[in-house]
């Protein structure tokens, strides 16, 4: 099941902007972050998807969710400006934007290409 991120939650599971000023990802597994909004109409057609994948490789990556309404600091940390807006992070890389609705079967490529998740 994704997993609701605070500022707190995401410095310690993600990264530690106050800490590190170059990107260190805290996690042991790759992962997604959906920025979304309760009142986001496209975010509730990303929601369900996120949700099968995050049960479906549940052990391989993890699924997080940020209310940018309730996280306003950390959606502009990364310049999110649209929602939905999906960060895939890679265990020892830079993690990687992508902004809109995208379809399953974009994020499952983002998931190989991007996570190393198969």
């Amino acid at each position: 099941m994704a997993e609701l991120l605070t500022k707190d939650t995401f410095l310690a599971k993600v990264f530690d902007y106050g800490k590190n000023n170059e990107w260190k990802y805290e996690g042991k597994l790759p992962a997604i972050i959906d920025f979304y909004a309760d009142w986001c109409q496209p975010c509730k057609i990303v929601a369900p998807i996120l949700e099968e994948l995050s049960k479906e490789y549940e052990g391989k990556m993890h699924v997080y969710k940020i209310d940018v309404e309730k996280e306003q600091e950390l959606a502009s940390i990364f310049g999110v400006r649209n929602i939905p807006s999906l960060l895939f992070i890679p265990v020892s890389d830079k993690p990687q934007m992508a902004v809109g609705a995208l379809p399953k079967d974009s994020i499952l490529q983002a998931m190989r290409e991007v996570l190393q998740v198969e």
